[in-house]
């Protein structure tokens, strides 16, 4: 049993409300909107960490209060008219059928936009100053536009609790309009809402009011905010603290939910989106430092990714409510599985950062690990027997044959599952070897305990020929067997090597090494870093823009923080010139760089 887990499950009263357990999932955009709406995928998707058991599923980040605040980037909801309100109804209903609570993050955007969607309005902010990471450049707000974005606030907020919904959290991180006052980074104005902090808070303290109004004192209202931007122009914790104690002290939220870090360009996005590189919880001081100043609950998030971190800041009293999103999209029944005592089923997040990172390039939210994650009205998180047994062999216990192996032992089949090798992991064994990576052994290691515990019949080390296959008189054959080094396409190819074989040390380079990346993933980086770290001076070439060129938001700026600290040459946009050039290591589409 884990330590401190009675402290995870005691509930917590907020005003009228009762939230039945210490965890929850914090309001994020899977891509699952549509039409603005969020609509059954949506609703399933947050149903089933209902149905595992968590306190508090929040939705719809970034959910947009006003025309000026355009939903279609990240396919977010919009809650700029009363249409919304049925599918709220329909929403909670599901949620609260299983026992959980249900609330919405409510935003503007601010500058943190694209002008050129939706309705085509200009953006908007405390200045205009451009943004980094959207690159808008907005118009500063005029009287009209406070009058009429603090009234979209409100009706947003009157709609949510005539949704049904159990709450509201207002926006106030990564950059959004509201910290985009807060912060001396973005606000310029010399008028009463610029100048000093007690100035560049008075919007957001406008906009509190204005929903206190809209939905009554006894309906809960929190605040998701930075305790620390990280950002030498921005806010301090000094002034975070200070807008946390006056807001808090002017009974405007119920709740605080912290955060470390900002979101203004794509370094700050890695931070305040912590990957397998961070350490578990690496922000948690900074919610407990708030937590020591005000009277309201304290919730917080970012990378806790296990239920002991989670129970032991809780039990410590660091905060009211740990926060593990991309937790439950590994596994969103992890609390049942802890109340059940099944600590060791929970397939625990490994921070690959995949989900987020399809999110940036207009993708759903998809788990590295667990394929039925957001495809709920097709495929079960939990596995029903089959109508009758049979017998099953699977070739290959990389992550794909693990799986296989798994669900049909989970149906009740008899399963023999061949490896070759003489351990489980096929290639993420050689991905693993990459510095910072080295986290993505857990997707093998877990599921080797469950193929273990489910009676499947592990062979290691035997090589599945059609002899011994037949021999098995198997129903059915499941081959996954993975992929191999692709072949060299450019002139000198006979005197260059697969980046396997440098991860998996077959071959040692030296000295001078140029590695061809013509993938764009992982792959290229990760090897140049390890060669650099090896002490060899190392070019990455590619045809693409920029290294990394496909890799997401949250590992992207980790892969290029490496390379420059290791003195890596960076040559991007290069075609191979008509004459011979030699290549020591080489990155192939199927290939671990």
């Amino acid at each position: 049993m884990i330590a401190n887990a009675d402290a995870l499950l005691k509930p917590l009263k907020i005003k009228g409300l009762t939230i039945r357990n210490r965890v929850m999932s914090t309001s994020h955009a899977p891509g699952y909107g549509k039409d603005g709406k969020p609509q059954e995928r949506y609703q399933l998707y947050h149903e089933e960490k209902a149905k595992g058991g968590i306190g508090l599923t929040m939705f719809g980040g970034s959910s947009s209060v006003g025309l000026d605040s355009p939903a279609t980037p990240w396919n977010q909801i919009s809650v700029a008219d009363d249409s919304i309100i049925p599918y709220f109804q329909h929403f909670a209903e599901r949620v609260h059928r299983h026992g959980a609570k249900l609330m919405i993050q409510l935003t503007h955007m601010g500058r943190r936009t694209k002008w050129d969607t939706d309705n085509w309005f200009p953006t908007v902010s405390s200045s205009p100053r451009r943004e980094p990471a959207s690159r808008a450049i907005p118009k500063a707000m005029e009287d009209e536009d406070f009058t009429r974005i603090i009234a979209d606030y409100a009706a947003a907020a009157r709609r949510a609790r005539e949704g049904g919904l159990d709450g509201i959290e207002l926006s106030s991180a990564h950059g959004h309009l509201i910290d985009q006052f807060w912060s001396p980074s973005v606000n310029q104005r010399t008028d009463k809402y610029g100048g000093p902090l007690e100035n560049r808070m008075r919007f957001g303290i406008e906009v509190l009011e204005a929903m206190r109004a809209a939905t009554g004192d006894d309906f809960v209202i929190g605040m998701r905010m930075s305790a620390d931007e990280l950002y030498a122009q921005g806010l301090s914790h000094e002034d975070c603290l200070t807008i946390a104690t006056d807001y808090a002290g002017r009974g405007l939220v119920d709740f605080l939910n912290i955060m470390g870090g900002q979101a203004r360009d794509h370094m700050a996005h890695a931070v305040v989106l912590p990957n397998m590189s961070f350490p578990v919880a690496p922000f948690v001081y900074l919610a407990s430092a708030v937590k020591r100043e005000v009277d309201v609950a304290v919730f917080h998030a970012q990378r806790v990714t296990d239920l002991a971190t989670a129970a032991r800041v809780v039990a410590e009293g660091h905060v009211d409510m740990v926060a593990m999103t991309r937790a439950h999209i590994a596994d969103p029944h992890l609390v049942r599985k802890l109340i059940e005592g099944r600590d060791d089923d929970i397939r625990q997040c490994v921070g690959a950062g995949y989900c987020i990172d399809r999110i940036y390039v207009g993708g759903d939210a998809l788990c590295i690990q667990n394929a039925a994650t957001g495809r709920e009205a097709f495929m079960p998180h939990v596995i029903a027997k089959a109508p009758a047994p049979r017998k099953a062999v699977v070739i290959g216990a990389g992550p794909a044959g693990l799986e296989a192996a798994r669900v049909l032992a989970e149906r009740g089949h008899k399963v023999v599952l061949f490896e070759k090798e003489p351990q489980v992991g096929g290639q993420i064994n050689i991905a693993a070897k990459a510095t910072w990576r080295e986290a993505l052994s857990g997707i093998p290691r877990w599921l080797l305990g469950q193929v273990q515990k489910l009676g499947v019949d592990l062979r290691l080390g035997t090589a599945a020929t059609a002899d011994i296959v037949n021999a098995e008189n198997p129903d059915v054959v499941i081959v996954a067997t993975g992929g191999r080094p692709g072949d060299i396409q450019v002139p000198g190819a006979e005197h260059a090597v697969s980046t396997w074989d440098v991860l998996t040390a077959k071959i040692q380079p030296t000295g001078s090494v140029l590695l061809y990346d013509e993938t764009g993933q992982h792959q290229g980086s990760s090897v140049a870093e390890v060669l650099a770290k090896s002490g060899c001076l190392v070019e990455v070439a590619t045809h693409d823009r920029m290294i990394a060129e496909e890799v997401g938001t949250t590992n992207q700026p980790i892969h290029l923080r490496e390379l420059y600290r290791l003195g890596v040459i960076q040559t991007p946009t290069w075609n191979w010139p008509k004459s011979t050039r030699r290549a020591t290591a080489w990155s192939p589409s199927c290939a671990t760089p």
